[in-house]
């Protein structure tokens, strides 16, 4: 396994935001925690990345504890976070550097695939907000880390930048073996991107189901039409739906 959580709970003053958070993401995983907005989704990714202690449980990365240890995750938040006086290519390579071992020769092959090969000397200011997050997961990528976690990075965008960014973040993930935990609220999104999709109550955050998302891959777009996708669309809704109305009994 790549990433493993154990029994994660942790609290904020008198307020509990997770509760017995277990949870395992395979090598070459794409899993979606899915969840309403407020659920502990972001805490639980500080928690992974270290900037969070538990109150109980264990973060373990195949057999090594991580548990209040930053540096073994790569991690793109909802924005881009670029520095604006680094080039596009110095901020994808940002994580490399950190790790004192550059690939530039990768980097440009990765950013020109991504549409910005012209845009290699271009500062943030110069780029849209796709080119931005394109960026940004390039950057996360290139990271010597095994496992990226991502944070609603596609939230601020329109539909179909949106829809664009999910097609181009599939067939570029597709080439590698890393691992995703990705963060949303959109159930269409889940179900299109993940292997494996766990749906979080909130009040505190538990987890109420694990979904074992059925499509094969390589998917295209197409699927978002299809009879099968819009069922499982509907029945993953009930299911969230479900989880919400326990918790005002």
């Amino acid at each position: 396994m790549a990433l493993s959580l154990h029994n994660i709970n942790k609290s904020f003053g008198n307020k509990k935001v997770l509760q017995n958070i277990s949870l395992q993401i395979e090598k070459g995983e794409f899993v979606s925690l899915l969840g309403p907005s407020g659920s502990g989704k972001s805490t639980l990714f500080n928690i992974i990345g270290g900037l969070f202690s538990p109150d109980e449980g264990d973060v373990f990365l195949e057999e090594r504890k991580i548990t209040n240890r930053s540096g073994h995750i790569s991690y793109m938040p909802q924005q881009p976070s670029l520095f604006p006086w680094r080039t596009v290519l110095e901020n994808a390579l940002l994580g490399q550097e950190l790790a004192k071992k550059t690939d530039a020769e990768y980097a440009k092959k990765l950013l020109t695939k991504a549409g910005l090969g012209d845009m290699l000397d271009a500062y943030p200011h110069q780029l849209s907000g796709g080119m931005k997050q394109r960026v940004a997961f390039i950057r996360a990528l290139l990271s010597p880390q095994e496992i990226m976690c991502l944070d609603e990075p596609f939230s601020a965008l329109d539909a179909f930048t949106r829809l664009d960014m999910q097609k181009w973040l599939l067939e570029t993930w597709e080439e590698v073996e890393q691992s995703i935990f990705f963060i949303t609220h959109d159930i269409e999104e889940a179900l299109f991107l993940s292997d494996k999709i766990v749906i979080l109550s909130s009040n505190p955050a538990e987890i109420k189901e694990i979904i074992h998302v059925p499509f094969e891959r390589p998917r295209k777009e197409e699927l978002l039409l299809s009879y099968s996708f819009l069922d499982w669309k509907r029945e993953v809704t009930e299911k969230m739906e479900m989880g919400n109305n326990e918790l005002k009994k």
